[in-house]
């Protein structure tokens, strides 16, 4: 066991344990507890005394949820006459090592090892005079990261009063048993609520029923006064009446700032005037995971409404484009991002593509020709731009198709799905929309006009949190999982501490068909040189250019300018050229772990001014989230309460100096004015929308509907995640990392020297790549 010294050391204060409910002695003993953790007094002692085994385990519990781990029983011994327990051990639940798999043949990829031989314990023993348990062992250091306390276990977590007040208003389409994890503190980059009307000039195309458009806009300021920092717009037809909205909160807009690069965008309905025209705006994360970006409801579908769409999204996103956005074959849609987004790639969807080539072709696939093969292998196999043009005149002319209207339509957008004009776009691995129609399908019950909108829109905020609480687990389940490694390289063990776990597998997949490249030739003679490189068993050959004294690699096939990794080919020139570790310039922000620390409130490093008269309203919007992350922190405890309090006297009375003194110097200077950032609701509907929502009952209830089961295989996955569906690891597990004792003081989520940190983990910051 560590040392440890008798005697409480000095603790903060931290937030109260709610007691269990009974009069039983452990729930008495937990009081007590209670008490005591109020007083601040939560870190373990020796001699320390409990009234019960239970207690002990609920205080080293506690404990660990406030340092950031989670907790074990390693075994509970009895007494054999009386059977109460006489001594307990409860350790990190990173202790020990996992065993080595003996089986020659494994059918299935091994579970991710999470063990690293932590030896944090605490260890107590039943004193039989006194009958309490007294502290005898404990051992504070810890020899792996600790967990900031958002990314603490979900299932290890207390439900705070805010929230369970909170659970107790919530609507009813929401469980009962919501995991209490599912209530957010957000807020890295954020803008004000606020309506924006730009009327359109026709009437709208599909009609509203009676009363649900006050009912929308109730429900968008009811969202507004709950959360300031919620953004939604209205854009209003020649009658005054809705016809398209716009919505996103706080996490939406922070996503984007962070996965905003790759951005799929669809709408549920098409040309189904029975349901809701629902639209939304989505990515995936440095996990591979679904991450709602922005969401709208179009009752007009023209031009001028999507143009109106895109640029109220590129306003709530302070001004900031998508590299590349995904969506369907449209022409109205893709008028309106050439008009409001000029730099953003266009990619249209090619699952959509080839479910229109069924319908359009289908007296050729009745035929049982193999036209789809064909057209298939036009979107997917080849590489250069000569290869499609002959492929595609070929099949052209075998199926008689150079009149074919549709077919004709296709090949004039071929830079927008062919992959000799797709690999010089970012896209991050996305190929299509499935990420928004597995959105659309769990909300498709909820989208028929007869169900209340008040109840479609609670619905889709519930749909939306379980998406958010399934990235807290694997975010949570993730820092957990030791990097399994193929082959020990220092230019693996760099990646393992980079990236995310599906990236890392992906990166030494390439690393592993590294081995099999060679060098069919090469030219030394400039300082630039060119290398062709081959793999084996393979005919393509790749052209790659390397520069030792810059540390740059470039390759024909331009994978990491489309996905953001590099590629074997790149890989095998890096180790021609002896760099052994990868370029800082070569590690993608979007892949690492760090991905939502390093970006923050801003965006590479500065703040998008797309309009200076909207300063502001960008000062304001950077500033906000930050305090109020502040203000949650410092209200967890009386004492970092009273200090924000006292420094906030100070900083109002410095920002009054500052902007008094400012005044003197240019007294003519114009104030901004804020009642032009936010319009009033109550201008939104018209009069006699408002009237009949008077009569609207806001009881009434959706019909019950059958919800058909989906088997596990029919999940939408991301494109990235597809490649590792059936990839399976067959080689036998190396040894555990071993990892050198940190401090139990290091504080959570930071570097410390005993890591292996190949670099500094803010410097990918000024090193983002933003790929075109």
């Amino acid at each position: 066991m560590g040392s440890a010294s008798r005697g409480p050391p000095p603790a903060p204060p931290a937030p109260p344990l709610p007691a269990p409910a009974g009069d039983t002695e452990a729930g008495r003993s937990i009081e007590s507890l209670r008490d005591q953790e109020e007083a601040g007094d939560y870190t373990p002692w020796l001699g320390r005394e409990f009234g019960s085994e239970l207690e002990a385990y609920e205080f080293y519990l506690n404990y660990a949820r406030k340092v950031g781990f989670t907790v074990r029983r390693e075994y509970a011994n009895k007494n054999k006459k009386s059977g109460t327990i006489s001594s307990s051990k409860y350790v990190c639940s990173r202790e020990g090592f996992k065993s080595l798999d003996k089986r020659t043949n494994r059918s299935k990829t091994p579970q991710p090892d999470t063990r690293t031989g932590c030896k944090a314990c605490l260890t107590v023993r039943r004193n039989n005079g006194s009958s309490k348990y007294e502290v005898y062992g404990f051992e504070p250091k810890h020899n792996h990261p600790l967990f900031v306390p958002s990314c603490a276990n979900p299932f290890q977590r207390k439900i705070v009063d805010i929230q369970s007040s909170e659970a107790n208003t919530s609507s009813n389409v929401a469980s009962a048993c919501e995991p209490e994890s599912r209530n957010y503190v957000l807020g890295d980059n954020a803008v004000t609520s606020r309506e924006w009307q730009r009327p359109l000039r026709t009437r709208r195309q599909q009609e509203i029923k009676c009363g649900e458009a006050a009912a929308l806009l109730n429900y968008l300021q009811y969202q507004s006064r709950a959360d300031p920092l919620f953004y939604h717009a209205v854009q209003l037809d020649t009658e005054d009446k809705v016809a398209n909205t716009f919505w996103a909160d706080v996490k939406m807009i922070t996503d984007f700032s962070q996965f905003g690069d790759v951005v799929s965008f669809d709408i549920v309905s098409g040309n189904n005037m029975d349901l809701r025209p629902f639209a939304s705006f989505v990515g995936f994360d440095n996990y591979g995971e679904t991450v709602v970006l922005g969401m709208a409801l179009m009752y007009d579908r023209t031009v001028e409404s999507f143009q109106w769409l895109f640029d109220t999204f590129l306003h709530a996103m302070s001004g900031r484009a998508p590299s590349t956005i995904f969506y369907r074959q449209d022409a109205y849609v893709g008028m309106a991002i050439s008009t409001v987004m000029p730099d953003t790639s266009h990619a249209l969807c090619t699952r959509h593509l080839k479910q229109t080539a069924k319908g359009n072709m289908n007296y050729l696939i009745q035929r049982g020709c193999d036209f789809m093969k064909e057209f298939k292998a036009c979107i997917n196999d080849y590489e250069e731009e000569m290869e499609l043009f002959t492929s595609w005149e070929v099949m052209t002319s075998k199926y008689s198709l150079h009149g074919n209207v549709w077919m004709q339509k296709v090949f004039e957008e071929k830079e927008k799905w062919a992959r000799p004009y797709m690999k010089w776009t970012f896209s991050a691995g996305m190929k299509d929309t499935q990420l928004n129609e597995r959105l659309h399908s769990d909300v498709r019950d909820y989208l028929r006009p007869d169900i209340d909108i008040t109840l479609f829109m609670k619905h889709l905020q519930k749909v939306v949190d379980d998406r958010r609480y399934i990235e807290l687990e694997i975010e949570f389940s993730s820092r957990l999982k030791l990097p399994d490694f193929k082959i020990r390289a220092p230019i693996l063990l760099q990646a393992s501490e980079a990236y995310t776990d599906m990236i890392f597998q992906l990166f030494q997949e390439e690393y592993e068909e590294f081995q099999s490249a060679y060098i069919v030739s090469r030219d030394d003679s400039g300082p630039c040189r060119e290398y062709i490189v081959a793999i084996l068993d393979k005919e393509r050959k790749h052209k790659v250019y390397g520069n030792p004294s810059e540390q740059t690699v470039s390759c024909s096939c331009r994978k990491f300018e489309t996905l953001g990794f590099l590629c074997s080919h790149a890989l095998k020139i890096l180790d021609t050229m002896d760099i052994k570790y990868l370029p800082n310039r070569y590690i993608l922000n979007r892949w690492t772990k760090y991905a939502r620390c390093l970006t923050g409130p801003q965006i590479d490093g500065r703040k998008v001014q797309e309009d200076t008269t909207l300063e502001f309203s960008n000062r304001y919007q950077y500033l906000c989230p930050v305090f109020v992350r502040l203000v949650a922190r410092a209200s967890e405890c009386e004492e970092s309460y009273r200090a924000l309090e006292q420094c906030s006297i100070e900083m109002c009375k410095k920002v009054e100096g500052i902007l008094q003194k400012q005044t003197s110097i240019d007294a003519s200077a114009s104030q901004p004015d804020v009642e032009d950032i936010q319009v009033s609701l109550s201008a939104s509907a018209t009069d006699n929308e408002l009237e009949h929502a008077m009569n609207y009952s806001s009881n009434k209830r959706a019909k019950k509907t059958k919800k058909k089961g989906r088997k596990d295989k029919s999940q939408t996955r991301s494109c990235i995640k597809e490649w590792l569906q059936n990839k399976q690891t067959l080689q036998l597990e190396q040894p555990a990392m071993q990892f050198s004792m940190l401090d139990n003081h290091i504080q959570p989520g930071t570097d410390s020297e005993g890591l292996p940190s190949p670099f500094p983990m803010g410097q990918f910051h000024n090193e983002k790549m933003q790929p075109r």
